[in-house]
C-alpha cells in the first residue's frame, strides 16, 4: 500500500471537487444571495486542503495501481468528499450542526435523498443548486468523472472504475477506461438536458427544471420543494419524471447502444426485460390495490402507483403520495422494492436486478441438482454462462447486504428509535432510497433521528453507494497486510 500515492490522489480529487463549487457560486452571484460567503469559504477550505495533500504527499510516477490501492482511494475519496461537501451547509445561515450537514452531504453524493431539512424552500438558490448538483455528481460518480477529465488517473483507472461503478461486472465500452468514462458522462449529460427542457415545457421554471433533472438522472430524489414533486400536482410532470426515472434505472451501456443505432438493445438484455417487467407488474398490482380503497378514479390510482413504484425501485425517492396511508399489501410491496433496486450499471442503488436474478437462478439450480444429482448445470444470463467467481461474489454480496441491514437496524433501534422507523430508515439509506417508514416516511424527514443514528445512517448510505465491498473491505485485517 503506497500511502503517499493514495493520499496524493485523494488530494487531487479534493482539488477537483473544490473546483465544482463554482456551479452553485454562479447561481448565487447571479442572485446576489446571502449564501455567497458560505460557498466561498467552503470552496477555499476544500481547495486549500486538497492542495496541502498534493504538496505533502508527492509521489513517484507509476504505471500500475493495485486493486487494494484503488479501493482505498475510492473509500477515502468518498469520505473526504462527504466531509468537504458538508461545508457549504455548515457555513450557511441555516444553523446546521455538523452531523446534520454531513448527513445531508453524504445523502446527496450517494444519491440517497434522505434529508434532515424541514424547510427546503427556505434555502438560498446556491444551496439548493449545491444540494442537487452533488447528487448529479454522485450519480455517475465523481471519480469516474475525474478519470474522464484528468488524464493521469487513467493509470490504474480500471481499479477506480470497478470500485465506484455500481455493478457486479462493470461494463467497459471502449479499450481505454477514460473513453468509457467519457461516453457514460456524455449520455448522462444528454439525458439531463433533455429532461430539463421537457420539464420546462410542462411549466416548471428553468431553476426547478434543472434541479429536478440534476436529481432524477442520478436517481437521487432531492427536490426544491417541501412537498417534493407533489408540489407541482401535474400529470405531465409526473409522467416525464417517471419516464426519466425508468431510463436512469437502466444500464447506461444499453443507452449508448441505443444511441448508436441498436433499437433492440433494451429487449435483448435479460436484466433490462426483468427490470421493466417488474416495474410494470408491481405498478398494476399496487394500482389495483389502491383503487377504490384510496383513490376513486382508476387513472389516478395508476398514476400514483406508477410514480411511487418506479421511484422506489429505481431508488430515486421522490414522493407524490403518502404511501403509508395505502393498504398493507401496497406498503409491503414498497418496502420490498427498497431492496431490489434498479439495473446493474445504472445510477440506482439497492441490490440490483442482476443480483436478484442470479440469486433466483442459483436457488433453482440447487433444486434441480437435488432432483438430478448427477447432472451438470450452469447458471446463464442472456444465454451466457456466468463464471463461478461472479456467482460466489453475488451470493456473498447478498448475504453481506442482509447481515449489514440486520445489524444496522438493531444498532439504530438501540438509539431509541421505534421498530418500524429503524427498519424503514436502514432500508432507505443502505439502499440509497430516500424516504422510509415511520418517523422517516414520505411526508417526514430524518431530522428527529438521534445524533449517533445519523452517523450510523451516513455510514449505511456510503455502504450502499459503494456496493458494500469497497467500503467494508478496509476493516478486514488482511487488507492492510502485505
Amino acid at each position: 500500500m503506497r500511502w503517499r500515492y493514495i493520499l496524493n490522489t485523494v488530494g487531487v480529487l479534493t482539488l477537483f471537487f473544490g473546483g465544482t463549487m463554482i456551479v452553485p457560486l454562479a447561481f448565487d452571484l447571479y442572485a446576489m444571495d446571502r449564501s455567497l460567503m458560505p460557498l466561498i469559504k467552503a470552496m477555499g477550505a476544500t481547495l486549500v486542503c486538497g492542495a496541502a495533500l498534493v504538496a505533502m504527499f508527492r509521489h513517484e510516477k507509476t504505471e500500475t495501481m493495485s486493486q487494494r490501492e484503488g479501493m482505498a482511494i475510492v473509500s477515502l475519496g468518498w469520505t473526504a468528499i462527504g466531509l468537504f461537501g458538508a461545508l457549504p451547509f455548515y457555513f450557511s445561515d441555516a444553523s446546521f450542526f455538523f452531523v446534520d450537514a454531513f448527513f445531508e452531504s453524504v445523502s446527496g453524493f450517494t444519491t440517497t435523498g434522505s434529508s434532515i431539512l424541514t424547510n427546503i424552500e427556505g434555502l438560498s438558490p446556491g444551496l439548493l443548486v449545491w444540494r442537487s448538483f452533488i447528487q448529479w455528481l454522485g450519480g455517475m460518480g465523481i471519480i469516474v468523472l475525474s478519470i474522464a477529465i484528468l488524464p493521469f488517473l487513467g493509470v490504474g483507472g480500471m481499479q477506480l472504475y470497478k470500485a465506484e461503478v455500481p455493478s457486479p461486472v462493470p461494463d467497459k465500452l471502449k479499450p481505454r477506461i477514460r473513453d468509457t468514462a467519457l461516453i457514460l458522462w456524455k449520455v448522462y449529460a444528454l439525458f439531463t438536458v433533455a429532461e430539463t427542457l421537457l420539464l420546462m415545457i410542462g411549466g416548471m421554471t428553468f431553476f426547478d427544471a434543472l434541479n429536478h433533472a440534476f436529481t432524477t438522472m442520478p436517481t437521487g430524489g432531492f427536490s426544491t420543494k417541501n412537498d417534493s414533486v407533489a408540489h407541482f400536482d401535474s400529470v405531465y410532470i409526473d409522467v416525464v419524471i417517471t419516464v426519466f426515472m425508468l431510463l436512469a434505472g437502466i444500464n447506461f451501456s444499453l443507452h449508448y447502444q441505443l444511441l448508436k443505432g441498436r433499437p433492440l438493445a433494451f429487449w435483448k438484455d435479460s436484466e433490462c426485460r426483468f427490470y421493466l417487467a417488474m416495474c410494470l407488474i408491481l405498478t398494476l398490482v399496487v394500482g389495483a390495490d389502491i383503487y377504490r380503497t384510496v383513490y376513486a378514479d382508476a387513472g389516478q390510482a395508476l398514476r400514483y402507483a406508477a410514480f411511487q413504484v418506479v421511484s422506489i425501485v429505481t431508488t430515486t425517492g421522490y414522493a407524490t403520495a403518502d404511501y403509508e396511508l395505502w393498504p398493507g399489501m401496497s406498503q409491503i410491496i414498497i418496502f420490498l422494492c427498497m431492496f431490489v433496486g434498479a439495473s446493474a450499471g445504472s445510477t440506482g442503488g439497492g441490490m440490483k436486478c442482476l443480483r436478484i436474478m442470479l440469486g433466483f437462478k442459483y436457488c433453482y439450480k440447487e433444486l434441480f441438482s437435488m432432483i438430478h444429482p448427477r447432472a451438470v448445470s450452469h447458471i446463464k444470463i442472456g444465454g451466457k454462462t456466468v463464471p463461478e467467481e461472479v456467482v460466489r461474489s453475488v451470493l456473498g454480496f447478498l448475504a453481506l447486504y442482509m447481515a449489514l441491514f440486520s445489524v444496522s437496524t438493531i444498532l439504530l433501534a438501540g438509539t431509541g428509535v421505534d421498530f418500524v422507523t429503524a427498519l424503514g430508515a436502514v432500508a432507505a439509506t443502505i439502499g440509497n432510497i430516500g424516504p422510509g417508514f415511520g418517523m422517516v416516511g414520505p411526508v417526514e424527514n430524518f431530522a428527529q433521528i438521534p445524533y449517533w443514528g445519523k452517523w450510523l445512517l451516513s455510514w449505511c448510505m456510503l455502504l450502499g453507494r459503494l456496493e458494500i465491498y469497497t467500503l467494508i473491505i478496509i476493516v478486514v485485517p488482511e487488507f492492510w497486510r502485505k
